[in-house]
């Protein structure tokens, strides 16, 4: 079964296809066919392809929206240029997957889309305005280009986080501004955070209640999950992105009387100020320079730039923060496990954050970690009590084999 895996943002879109079907997940047999991202929808987009893992392609086209971003890609996809020889046509595409940000309370799995799951999406653009609404047109895209005959499957970012209790998911406000508004912890990052427990066990060959780790999801968006017997038990991010570590553009925690101070002082609105915490504060607000920590490790050692370096401290104080909290939530963990862009890459930043950890029993081997980029590998010495890895993530994998469950009529493990 060759299914098209998408992640679609307002002018951006990331796509895969991969083959695979209950055979191939069970012997881990699974093919990537095509993966590629188109950027700048709306105007001249730039599309990047790469088969399999051969070398990436640039290709132009004047691409006005989704529809015709996705209509773009299948038929590239089909075509003799491509050279994709599963997918001689249209027809060779069985199933469509996408990845939606916000499920709220009603989607603790991944479903397969009918209209009442599309109304229930839609109910949910409260809790994600900018996000769900983009995730909708893609769905109504492929099914008009594909036709409501072919299966799509939605996989929701929060999903995982729905084995939170009550204890950790309300917040102490109002109990009546929870039953009214669902006002709580939903937690994002939970595919990524779900493939990080999933390989730990596979490497370490345990069962899913033996999976005890803190993930840390680390990129422009960073968030941390405290995963215990296989099972999300607390998160970082609340009904927002907005809230707990330190990111790219996103202050993380902050007072929220910080909130109408600043809205005071500045003459702005509220919702001007959360657009700050958003958009223009993190990494980015700090280091008044940028949100890539690349270049944040870069000024701090060619330059010695003091707020490069506060900002790189504050991040990686704050993650060791979140470690520390989870740890004793959890009652002690066996692992902590990095992902995304910064886990995956970034060695000093991995090594920062573990800085002070070994309270805990964690002894990292500076060696293994200087060598562990964009790998999968321990980065702790033999014999430390709380280990350390690195796992590059892979969301589009867990996305097409759920497509693939849910089509076949098996439940997902989560």
């Amino acid at each position: 079964m060759n299914i098209l895996v998408l992640n679609a943002g307002s002018s951006s879109l990331k796509f895969q296809i991969i083959a695979t079907d209950l055979d191939r997940i069970r012997e881990h047999t699974d093919v990537r066919l095509l993966r590629g991202e188109v950027e700048r929808i709306g105007a001249e987009a730039v599309v990047t392809v790469q088969k399999g893992d051969g070398p990436k392609q640039k290709l132009t086209a004047s691409l006005k929206d989704i529809t015709g971003a996705l209509d773009f890609i299948i038929r590239w996809a089909a075509s003799p240029e491509a050279g994709v020889s599963e997918i001689q046509s249209i027809a060779d595409i069985h199933a469509v997957g996408h990845r939606v940000v916000h499920g709220g309370e009603a989607f603790t799995d991944s479903v397969l889309i009918t209209d009442e799951v599309v109304r229930g999406i839609e109910n949910c653009i409260d809790l994600a305005p900018l996000h769900n609404p983009t995730n909708l047109r893609g769905i109504r895209a492929m099914r008009d280009l594909l036709g409501p005959q072919i299966p799509q499957v939605a996989v929701f970012d929060t999903a995982f986080h729905h084995s939170l209790s009550e204890r950790a998911y309300l917040y102490a406000i109002p109990y009546h501004l929870y039953l009214r508004y669902r006002i709580r912890r939903y937690g994002f990052h939970g595919i990524s955070h779900r493939y990080m427990a999933y390989r730990y066990r596979t490497i370490r060959n345990l069962s899913r209640e033996q999976t005890n780790i803190v993930s840390l999801h680390l990129g422009n968006g960073c968030s941390a999950a405290a995963i215990r017997g296989g099972r999300s038990v607390d998160t970082s991010m609340g009904m927002t992105p907005l809230e707990g570590l330190v990111m790219g553009t996103r202050s993380g925690d902050v007072d929220p009387a910080v909130l109408g101070f600043i809205a005071g002082k500045e003459g702005i609105s509220i919702h001007e100020v959360e657009t700050m915490l958003n958009k223009q504060s993190g990494l980015l607000g700090l280091s008044g320079l940028t949100h890539d920590m690349r270049v944040l490790q870069n000024e701090a050692k060619q330059h010695d730039d003091r707020r490069a370096k506060l900002a790189i401290e504050i991040f990686s104080y704050r993650a060791r923060k979140y470690i520390g909290a989870f740890l004793a939530a959890m009652g002690g963990a066996d692992a902590i496990v990095f992902t995304g862009g910064i886990g995956e890459n970034s060695p000093e930043v991995r090594q920062c954050i573990c800085e002070g950890l070994e309270w805990a029993g964690l002894s990292l081997d500076g060696e293994k970690n200087r060598k562990t980029i964009g790998a999968e590998g321990a980065i702790s010495r033999e014999g430390s009590r709380l280990a350390a890895y690195v796992i590059p993530t892979d969301e589009e994998l867990l996305i097409a084999r759920d497509t693939a469950r849910c089509i076949q009529g098996e439940p997902n493990p989560q």
